[in-house]
Parts: C-alpha cells; sequence; structure tokens
C-alpha cells in the first residue's frame, strides 16, 4: 500500500495505519523485528523523520517495541484487564491460562507511615507488613506489587509462608480464614522509576500504570494496602458501567 501526498491525514498516519494494519494481519508476526527506518523511508518514499514519528505512535499504542541496538519488533497484545472482581494477580493470570511466578524483592516489617496508617486505619509508627514482588507471566515481568498488612493480624506471615511460589489472597484465605469483600482502588499513569524501569525490562522513558488499593474484610476492617506498578506497554484496564438514575 502506498502512501498519498495529496490525502487529508498526515504521511506520518499513513504509515501507522500501514504498519497497523501488517500487524493485524500477522504480516509480521508477535517478536519480529520491522524493517529499519532507512528501509521504510525508501520504501514509502519518504524522510526518516516522518517514519520515526509514525513509529513512535505505534509505540505509544503498544503495538511495537524498542531495543536499543537491536531495532523495532512487534509487541504482543496488551492484556486486557477486566475490572469486575476482586482478585488478585496469580487468579487473573491463571483465569488467562498463564503461568504465575513472583520474585520476592522484600519481606519485612516496618513502621507504617502517615500513609499507611491512614489506609490501615493505625496509627503512625504501628508495625505493618511490608511484601514486595515482581510478578511475572510466563517468564515476562509485568507489575512490582508492594503489599502492606497489619502486622498484628498476621504475625507468622512472613515466616510460614514462601511468598515466591504462594499467592498472598489465597494464604489470607485460606490460613487465616478471611473473606475479602471489597476493595477501593485508583489507577494512573506515570512515568516509570529508574527501579521499575530495571525490574520491568523497560527502555525509558517508558509510562507504567499506577494502581493503589485498599481491600477490606467482611467486618468492613481493612487488611491489606497495595500499591502497583504495571507496565503500560502491556496493560489496559476495562470496566463496565451501568446507566445512573440522574439525568445528565
Amino acid at each position: 500500500m502506498g502512501l498519498v501526498r495529496e490525502a487529508p491525514d498526515p504521511l506520518y498516519i499513513q504509515l501507522k495505519e500501514s504498519l497497523t494494519d501488517d500487524i493485524l494481519a500477522g504480516r509480521y508476526p508477535v517478536h519480529q523485528r520491522l524493517p529499519s527506518e532507512r528501509d521504510l523511508a525508501e520504501r514509502f518514499g519518504i524522510s526518516r523523520m516522518t517514519v520515526r514519528q509514525a513509529l513512535l505512535e505505534l509505540a505509544h499504542d503498544g503495538l511495537i517495541y524498542t531495543r536499543v541496538g537491536k531495532g523495532t519488533f512487534v509487541a504482543e497484545p496488551k492484556i486486557d484487564q477486566q475490572l469486575r472482581s476482586l482478585t488478585g494477580f496469580t487468579q487473573d493470570v491463571q483465569a488467562r491460562g498463564g503461568r504465575p511466578t513472583s520474585q520476592v524483592l522484600e519481606a519485612s516489617v516496618i513502621g507504617a507511615t502517615p500513609e499507611l496508617a491512614a489506609a490501615l486505619r493505625l496509627n503512625p509508627g504501628d508495625e505493618v507488613i511490608r511484601l514486595v514482588r515482581l510478578r511475572l507471566a510466563d517468564g515476562d515481568p509485568l507489575c512490582i506489587e508492594s503489599s502492606h498488612l497489619p502486622f498484628s493480624l498476621f504475625q507468622t506471615l512472613l515466616l510460614d509462608h514462601d511468598f515466591s511460589r504462594e499467592s498472598l489472597y489465597q494464604v489470607l484465605e485460606a490460613d487465616y480464614g478471611l473473606e475479602l469483600i471489597y476493595a477501593e482502588q485508583t489507577i494512573e499513569s506515570a512515568l516509570a522509576s529508574h527501579r521499575e524501569l530495571e525490574k520491568l525490562q523497560l527502555i525509558p522513558p517508558a509510562a507504567v500504570l499506577k494502581i493503589q488499593r485498599t481491600t477490606y474484610g467482611a467486618d468492613g476492617a481493612p487488611i491489606e494496602y497495595v500499591l502497583s506498578a504495571y507496565r503500560g506497554d502491556r496493560f489496559k484496564f476495562r470496566s463496565t458501567l451501568g446507566a445512573g438514575s440522574s439525568n445528565p
């Protein structure tokens, strides 16, 4: 497909759409290297700057990714995460037929900061379990998850369990008899920190989706406060909204 200089859409948009069609049609399979900027410029008779702009748009949409010194490659489709039920990373990955694994980056007891104290209804300085894990699906790092729980409720949690192999939610339900009823959650985008770039194997500048969630038990008391950073190039979150009763 050639580009039309007289068309209303700019050339870089036309190139983006042409490459998108090729990717979605499978002409460029997942993880295949795309032609170089020079090759695309020569093929379509446009400048390398125009090609670069089209590739930046494709990267922003999560269709391609770049490896420094190696080129540009077709990305895996984004994981379409439904925001309908209260589940953990392990259950989410297993539901999609994937293999979840974890690397424990930190497991300690700390004093509650004002933020943690407010979220867990504690006093500042009260003891809090902090469990930080790198979450992977089929070997790919997707998320850094930092969970915080009141130490007074789970004093032997870190001693009795290996959370590189076990699901925190399954342990809370099976070993502590807790029923997780509901959660309050916020999602926002941000640039990845140096640590997030390293652990999630991202190339700067890269976006992550920051999720802040407080989970409550049957008595309405908070059980867990978690801060997560998901790869922005691999995830999108979807929710279903019903019509409200008020007039617009």
